[in-house]
């Protein structure tokens, strides 16, 4: 699976941007999606997942309420909305896949097999 993460850019706080990861090489009706966001001099953090049928999503609790993480199987594509920006959602954000596995939705990075590679949401103050 390719996975290749657009939408990121610029944004005052207190705004909204639209990620997109599109999928090729696989369907990703069987994934289970993730997204992740590593900011500078920080480790790799998790932000949202979604279960293949899109019925369950997960959170950090820095962005619930925020953000919400959506799916569409028929145009292979995985979308985080982001609203009410802050200066410290500032991050190169990651898409990350997995085989979905007896509906488990991990929420660590290291459980998931495929990664996109990035783009970079800057949130001014």
């Amino acid at each position: 699976v390719q996975l290749q993460a657009s939408g990121g850019g610029l944004v005052q706080a207190g705004g909204s941007l639209r990620l997109s990861c599109a999928a090729s090489g696989r369907t990703l009706s069987n994934y289970v999606m993730g997204w992740f966001r590593q900011a500078p001099g920080k480790e790799r953090e998790f932000v949202a997942a979604i279960h293949w049928s899109g019925g369950s999503t997960y959170y950090s609790d820095s962005v619930k309420g925020r953000f919400t993480i959506s799916r569409d199987n028929a145009k292979n594509t995985v979308y985080l909305e982001m609203n009410s920006l802050k200066p410290e959602d500032t991050a190169v954000y990651y898409c990350a896949a997995r085989v979905s596995r007896y509906g488990y939705v991990p929420q660590n990075g290291p459980q998931y097999d495929y990664w996109g590679q990035g783009t970079q949401v800057t949130v001014s103050s």
